[in-house]
């Protein structure tokens, strides 16, 4: 099935609430120290407005069917999270977490940060090897200023430079 990613608009904060929390309750992650319980899923579009961020929608048969997005995390290393990537149950195993997680890290590369951390629940082992496919390392313990206490799985992801000179 075709789709595409675009930024996230208000017309879509309703459904992507939706999705955030439907994942949140099949995964028990609901209430303090979850992502589907911060304030900003009731409109998503909102806080996502700075120039060092962004949050995406992937739609099919025009329809939103997931979300995710980057944050700065730490200026000072240039780290950025990934962060609220769901799938509405219905729609996956189409390939659209990775889309929507490759998608994220290439804008993270793009906005010049040079690693993404991501907290999530070891309950979510899809998801884990989504990220472990996409280059993420296991971390022992999270990041000081990570906000998601309920999370018990830590990973981060640094980028490569690109070399400026070619080989032939």
């Amino acid at each position: 099935m075709s789709f595409i990613i675009r930024p996230i608009e208000a017309r879509d904060d309703v459904r992507v609430q939706q999705i955030i929390e439907q994942g949140g309750r099949e995964f028990s992650a609901i209430g303090e120290g979850f992502g589907p319980s911060d304030p900003e899923v009731a409109a998503m579009s909102q806080h996502y407005q700075a120039a060092n961020s962004a949050y995406y929608v992937l739609e099919a048969q025009q329809q939103v069917w997931g979300c995710a997005g980057i944050a700065e995390f730490d200026a000072a290393t240039a780290t950025c999270e990934l962060r609220k990537l769901f799938v509405s149950p219905q729609a996956r195993g189409q390939g659209y977490g990775r889309a929507l997680a490759e998608h994220c890290l290439k804008q993270a590369q793009a906005l010049g940060y040079q690693q993404c951390y991501l907290d999530t629940l070891s309950t979510m082992k899809q998801a884990i090897g989504l990220y472990q496919d996409l280059g993420f390392q296991h971390l022992t313990t999270p990041f000081a200023a990570s906000e998601h206490s309920g999370c018990d799985v830590w990973m981060l992801k640094r980028f490569t430079r690109r070399s400026r000179s070619s080989t032939s």
